[in-house]
């Protein structure tokens, strides 16, 4: 029996019928062709898929669409604001924490969950927050990099 799926996402409401057993995942890639969140292992242990539901990193590959109603969902297309990037997003590019580019969406949604909550997290905060994503380039010395680089303020207006 399909339902009416009703939430916010990227600050634009959105109204859709979905199936009970629809992933988030599947409805904003396949159906409201949303596709900055990968699928990577469909297990949620690599974490390619991860969204943020009231700013709470999530993911997507796990989440019934249904999960969604009412809520603020958040992909990495909703992150830069007016045509600039988010600080977050220059910070990657400034510090090299880009490579083939399949975690970096995710990635970046994890840090702006992180910076959020914790705007000053030690290096030790952002290793531990950032844990459950994957970087199949090792970029993760980059990665740490660029979250402290925004949290110290040495990321120019991008």
């Amino acid at each position: 029996m399909k339902q009416i799926l009703s939430f916010t996402l990227n600050g634009e409401q959105v109204d859709l019928v979905v199936k009970p057993t629809e992933t988030l995942l599947d409805v904003l890639r396949e159906r409201l062709n949303f596709t900055g969140m990968k699928r990577g292992c469909d297990d949620g242990d690599c974490g390619t898929c991860t969204v943020l539901i009231n700013g709470e990193p999530v993911r997507s590959c796990l989440t019934l669409a249904l999960t969604a109603a009412g809520k603020d969902v958040v992909t990495i297309e909703g992150v830069a604001k007016d045509g600039k990037l988010h600080p977050i997003q220059k910070a990657f590019m400034d510090n090299g924490a880009v490579q083939c580019g399949f975690c970096t969406p995710a990635m970046v949604l994890v840090a702006k969950a992180l910076l959020d909550k914790n705007p000053h997290p030690t290096r030790h905060d952002v290793v531990y927050y950032m844990s459950g994503n994957l970087c199949r380039c090792g970029c993760y010395d980059e990665i740490v990099d660029a979250v402290l680089a925004v949290a110290n303020g040495k990321v120019k207006e991008a």
